[in-house]
């Protein structure tokens, strides 16, 4: 099984006069942003899905389900992949709609935790009986692998009142597959998506329940300097927001399994990255998102 994790960027597909039209990865905030390279943004991000020729694909940042289904029907056809035959948007807690995607090619069930509250998970936190993700923890199983994939709350404006959302965030994703995974060293289970750690990580991370001994993190296979998946135009600065933390079992039944980071879509602007290029992105945009998209191959599942 071949899995792609990616931060599309705010894909919505918008219903206007004439015909609908996809918005480009572009943040909403932003001033001085052309919608005129909107259409060459979201080929470039098929592109990107083509070059990965993944077999589950798990999004952050989609709008809702006519937005999943137009981009896979009309644009990943265009850039030469088949359309996914399951696609899933469930709506989550973003009051933006930047909800979790799911794109597969085998069958999948999904189980939404969206709803979920800290005190149904008997933990600890300021609003007890309020939704405890702030988008969701999609739990997605299929052939015989079990990915919660996730999109935890970003360090903005203020890193101080982020960190203990995400770490509740990260306590519930914890007690989740705790409870679906009696075992959880023994289940086959990975964790995937935009948990949103700062570009200069804490002492103490607010995703620590997550992470070794709980898991093994995969992306600590690869070398320190080559981990990156992030570029932030503003600040110049490069991070590592999206993970791969797989079970110990896992981990230990691929050891060679390493991700490959798709970094052919991120602007020219993101100098680190000095391998190809998706043809048609520009300096700053055109691009396929801000993020790299994260590639895992587990053979033989």
């Amino acid at each position: 099984m071949r899995i792609l994790s990616f931060n599309i960027q705010n894909l919505r597909l918008r219903q206007g006069a004439g015909e609908p039209r996809l918005d480009g990865a572009r943040d909403r905030d932003e001033i001085g942003e052309a919608s005129a390279l909107d259409p060459a943004d979201r080929r470039l991000s098929a592109a990107l899905l083509a070059q990965a020729g993944a077999d589950l694909v798990l999004l952050q940042e989609v709008f809702d389900t006519d937005t999943l289904d137009w981009f896979n029907t009309r644009l990943l056809p265009s850039a030469g992949l088949a359309p996914y035959m399951h696609a899933h948007c469930p709506p989550g807690n973003d009051g933006r709609g930047l909800d979790l995607a799911v794109l597969s090619r085998q069958p999948v069930q999904l189980t939404s935790h969206a709803d979920v509250t800290p005190t149904d998970l008997g933990l600890e936190a300021p609003q007890p009986d309020l939704p405890v993700f702030r988008r969701d923890c999609l739990m997605v199983e299929t052939g015989g692998l079990t990915v919660f994939t996730c999109h935890f709350k970003a360090p903005y404006p203020d890193p101080d009142t982020a960190w203990p959302v995400r770490r509740v965030e990260a306590d519930a994703t914890r007690r989740i597959i705790e409870r679906h995974i009696p075992d959880p060293s023994q289940g086959l289970w990975l964790i995937a998506g935009d948990l949103n750690e700062p570009f200069e990580p804490d002492a103490e991370p607010a995703i620590q329940p997550l992470l070794p001994p709980f898991s093994t993190d995969l992306m600590a296979r690869l070398p320190e300097d080559e981990r990156w998946t992030y570029f932030d135009s503003h600040s110049g600065r490069y991070g590592q927001p999206d993970a791969l933390l797989a079970s110990p079992a896992l981990a230990a039944r691929w050891p060679d399994a390493a991700p490959r980071i798709l970094r052919a879509g991120l602007a020219y602007e993101a100098t680190r990255h000095r391998g190809e290029h998706l043809q048609g992105v520009g300096r700053h945009r055109p691009h396929a998102s801000d993020h790299a998209g994260v590639l895992l191959d587990l053979p033989g599942i």
